[in-house]
């Protein structure tokens, strides 16, 4: 579902240059393949094989946010005219949507079978929904005229990426000590 979402968002953004799209979008990239060791840390229903999968959400999330950060920055610095500003804010719901939707699948596979990784990956997808929706915000931002809308939502959703990589770091690590002798 993500990879889906995030292939919408990557046309949108060849259209429009936004740098709130591009930090959602990359995001999502990272989201759509953490589904990769996390599926496979349940195919081989091996508990070392589910916390290297919950490391590497961990760190994939950590990496997309020092992108987003990197980016946005940049931005600030050299801003950029958008353009497809419509595009744009349908890019963020489409993000929301996916991000949903994806978030209830994780949720309901954690929870039936006991997984952090994949509960914490669930409450990432959730948050990330609304994450896509400070991409609307920017599209509404610039159209009022505020070009700087754009880099300063990619910062703001560098912070919130932040903030869940943090967390699930904690969830990650809780089950880990769940699991020492």
């Amino acid at each position: 579902m993500l990879g889906v979402t995030a292939a919408a968002q990557a046309v949108v953004f060849v259209l429009t240059d936004s740098v709130a799209l591009l930090a959602d979008l990359v995001h999502n990239v990272g989201d759509a393949l953490t589904a990769v060791p996390v599926g496979i840390a349940f195919f081989l229903r091996s508990y070392r094989a589910e916390r290297l999968a919950g490391l590497f959400v961990v760190l994939a999330i950590f990496v997309s946010a020092c992108f987003a950060l990197y980016e946005s920055v940049q931005r600030l610095f050299d801003p950029q005219p958008l353009s497809h500003l419509p595009a744009l804010a349908i890019a963020g719901l489409v993000g929301f949507v996916g991000n949903e939707i994806a978030a209830q699948i994780r949720l309901r596979g954690g929870r039936r079978l006991h997984s952090p990784a994949l509960i914490a990956d669930g409450n990432h997808a959730r948050v990330d929904g609304f994450v896509s929706l400070g991409v609307v915000a920017s599209a509404v931002g610039v159209a009022a005229g505020l070009e700087i809308a754009d880099p300063l939502v990619g910062l703001a959703i560098t912070l919130v990426i932040l903030k869940i990589t943090w967390d699930s770091w904690r969830i990650v690590r809780a089950h880990d000590h769940e699991h020492e002798p």
